[in-house]
């Protein structure tokens, strides 16, 4: 059974990545979605929506339809909040490498 985070802990992070990694959501779901059949059902928009100790979830969209994604944490369970921006950064730094994009430097 995965760690189950607070409540207020697994909004602020969403909030946050909602708020201000809209371009990282987008870059992540394109990565780890199954591809589309045609380039134009590629990836317009991604949400997290969810949380836990096993991964994140994303609410996926293409055109005329949506769907959930879930990604496993690269670095396997976690149960402590500031583990969580360790793998989101991770997951990432993984999206650029299989996109073939420069990632932006971690402050």
């Amino acid at each position: 059974m995965p760690h189950i985070f607070d409540a207020d802990v697994v909004s602020a992070i969403l909030g946050h990545m909602n708020g201000d990694h809209t371009d990282d959501n987008l870059l992540i779901a394109r990565a780890f979605a199954p591809v589309g059949a045609t380039p134009e059902d590629e990836i317009t928009d991604a949400v997290m929506t969810d949380l836990d100790g096993d991964g994140g979830v994303w609410e996926v969209t293409r055109p005329g339809a949506t769907s959930e994604l879930r990604i496993a944490w690269p670095s396997g369970p976690i149960t402590e909040r500031r583990a969580v921006r360790r793998e989101v950064v991770a997951l990432y730094d993984l999206a650029c490498e299989k996109l073939g994009i420069e990632p932006r430097p971690h402050a």
